[in-house]
This record gives C-alpha cells, sequence and structure tokens, in this order.
C-alpha cells in the first residue's frame, strides 16, 4: 500500500462518508477506520465497503492512550483523519465532563501517538484535525467566521472542540508536527443520527409528531452537504498547507424556522400530503441555554487556494437527504430503536 491512513470517528456521520470516499478514491491506500461505537457510531453506515481489500475497522475508544499507542505502533500510519467527537450541544449542557474526556484527551492521546511515531521522519506525514465553526462563538445579523476570527466558545461541546484545535497548533509549534485544522459549518445528509435537526423532522414529519422549534427560531445556521464536507476534507488533507486552517462552509445561511417550512414543503410533497399540513407540526418551546444566535462562514479561503465549493443548493440537497431517509426505514428504525448496535455484534463479535 502507498499510504496506511487512520480516520477516527469513521463509523459516525460525517467519517463514514469521509470512509467511503478514501475506500474507493484510494485503492492503493489502507485506510483503517477507528471508532469506540458509542451512540452515533454505527456501522451500517459502511455495509457497501466493510469487505474491501484496503480497508480495517478497529473499535478502540481515543480516550485510552496505551490502546491508542499500540495501534499506532502495529500500523505504523502515515497520516491521520480526526474526527472522533462528542458533538451534539445539548448532551454537552447535561454531561460536559464526557466532551472533556473525548474531545479533548482522546485528541491529546492521538497527538502524542503520532509525535512518537513520526519524532524521527516528518516527511510525508500529515494529523488532520476536523473541527467546527461552533469555537468562534455567536455572531451578529452581519460578518462572517475567518480563519483569523478570535475563538469564543459558548457551550461545553464548541469549548471543548476550541482546546483541542489549540491543542493540535501547540503541537504544531512545539513539536513541528505536521499539521492541518479545518473548521465546518453544520452538515446534513444520509446516515446523520436522529438526535440533529434535519432527520429528527424528517422523522418527525413522517410520523406526524410535533416539531420542537427553540426560542422564536431564528437562529442562523449555515449548512453544508456531507458529501461536499467530505471532498474538501481529500482535497485539504491532499493538497493544504501545512500549519494552516480552512474554514468549510455551504455559503448557505438559513434561520431555523425559514429551514423547517421548507422541509415542511418538501416533505409534504413527496408523502403526498395536501399544502401546509406538515407545518401544523411547528411547536416553539423553552430556549436551550447559551444558544449562539447565528454562524456563517466565509470560505473564500478554500475556494481560492484549493478550488473547493459546493456541489449542491440547500434545495437540492435537502431533497436527496429527504429521499434518501425516506428509502431508508430501516436504517432509521435501527437507529432510533437502538438495534443498530446489534450489527457490529454480529459482523465482528
Amino acid at each position: 500500500m502507498k499510504k496506511t491512513l487512520l480516520i477516527t470517528g469513521g463509523a459516525g456521520f460525517i467519517g463514514s462518508h469521509v470512509v467511503r470516499l478514501f475506500v474507493n478514491q484510494y485503492p492503493d491506500y489502507h485506510i483503517v477506520n477507528l471508532d469506540a461505537l458509542t451512540y452515533a457510531g454505527n456501522l451500517e453506515n459502511l455495509k457497501d465497503i466493510e469487505d474491501a481489500s484496503n480497508y480495517t475497522f478497529i473499535k478502540a475508544d481515543i480516550r485510552e492512550a496505551s490502546v491508542i499507542n499500540q495501534i499506532f505502533e502495529e500500523y505504523r500510519f502515515d497520516g491521520v483523519i480526526h474526527l472522533a467527537a462528542e458533538s451534539h450541544v445539548d448532551r454537552s449542557l447535561k454531561d460536559p465532563n464526557v466532551f472533556i474526556e473525548t474531545n479533548v484527551l482522546g485528541t491529546a492521546n492521538l497527538l502524542n501517538a503520532a509525535r512518537e511515531l513520526w519524532k524521527d521522519d516528518k516527511e510525508g506525514k500529515r494529523f488532520y484535525h476536523v473541527s467546527t465553526d461552533e469555537v468562534y462563538g455567536s455572531l451578529g445579523d452581519t460578518g462572517f467566521f475567518l480563519e483569523t476570527t478570535p475563538y469564543d466558545p459558548q457551550s461545553p461541546y464548541s469549548a471543548s472542540k476550541a482546546a483541542s484545535d489549540h491543542l493540535v497548533r501547540a503541537y504544531g509549534n512545539s513539536y513541528k508536527l505536521p499539521f492541518v485544522i479545518t473548521n465546518c459549518s453544520n452538515n446534513y445528509g444520509p446516515n446523520q443520527f436522529p438526535e440533529k435537526l434535519i432527520p429528527l423532522f424528517i422523522n418527525n414529519i413522517r410520523n406526524m409528531v410535533p416539531l420542537p422549534v427553540y426560542g422564536d427560531g431564528k437562529y442562523t445556521r449555515d449548512w453544508l452537504y456531507v458529501v461536499d464536507h467530505a471532498r474538501a476534507i481529500d482535497l485539504v488533507f491532499h493538497e493544504g498547507k501545512d500549519g494552516e486552517t480552512y474554514n468549510i462552509g455551504g455559503f448557505n445561511e438559513w434561520q431555523n424556522i425559514e429551514l423547517i417550512k421548507l422541509l415542511c414543503r418538501q416533505m409534504d410533497e413527496k408523502l403526498g400530503r395536501e399544502p401546509g399540513e406538515s407545518e401544523k407540526l411547528i411547536s416553539y418551546v423553552k430556549d436551550r441555554p447559551g444558544h449562539d444566535r447565528r454562524y456563517a462562514i466565509d470560505a473564500t479561503k478554500i475556494n481560492k487556494e484549493l478550488g473547493w465549493k459546493p456541489s449542491v443548493t440547500f434545495e437540492e440537497g435537502l431533497s436527496q437527504s429527504i429521499d434518501w431517509y425516506l428509502q431508508n426505514e430501516e436504517w432509521l428504525q435501527n437507529v432510533t430503536s437502538g438495534d443498530y448496535k446489534k450489527y457490529y455484534q454480529g459482523q465482528y463479535e
């Protein structure tokens, strides 16, 4: 094999799309997918490539330093694409410690293993850390997050990701570890765990369950189709410059309530319902603590330097996503019931 790459969190939503892309795009790479298979890790996401000759899955937890060190010693990785993270803001408000343990200490364990492995030969090596736009805090009605925007995290989740970003840069500065960082906006698309807004509401609309909207519903986010994000990760890993940060966004701002109304309209059409029927399910609920008002990414740098841009409009990507969830009802049922966890037991144990 030309290279051996470690992708952490590769059974998760974004990670599974990245693993699939690399396994299919680079047959001369050995892709090692490391995932702890917590609630959001689902190997059913990768059934189509699990028997590929250049693919290996390892069930392990990045919080366990000795295990990570053994894996690095065995596989001698040339590169790391680090996506493993706790990522749901609401969960971080209830249990911040697990976010600190996974996102901060887990990242430190990976950095230490890479530093040790590459200490005598850094040529062609790369530690790629995947982060979020939430580290920048909240925007007003105008302006955009740039790669130079000062950090101002507002939740335990975003604070833990900000800390991991700083660790990666510190290892680059202190130990000359070759790295790149990307900060992305909200992802959506197939295989997303249905605690996140779009798959949750698709499922609720299908089952005629209320759609809980925080506050006044005017919180604004930039939305990025997950397949486009995977394409960007591929590009940055291979062509990005060491020590650089790239913001990845969809050039695609939506207020939550307008997004939900669009989703309702598309669902009504696809399900053959009367126009406006799904909108009746909208229910405003108490706002969550520390809710950032607006995120918006300026992705000019990755566009100009590496030539990346989104391949679909939000309306197109949303329509494709709805189609996928409606066509994969068994997947959604397995996730919402917890039965997806049985797949690992049947396949690997």
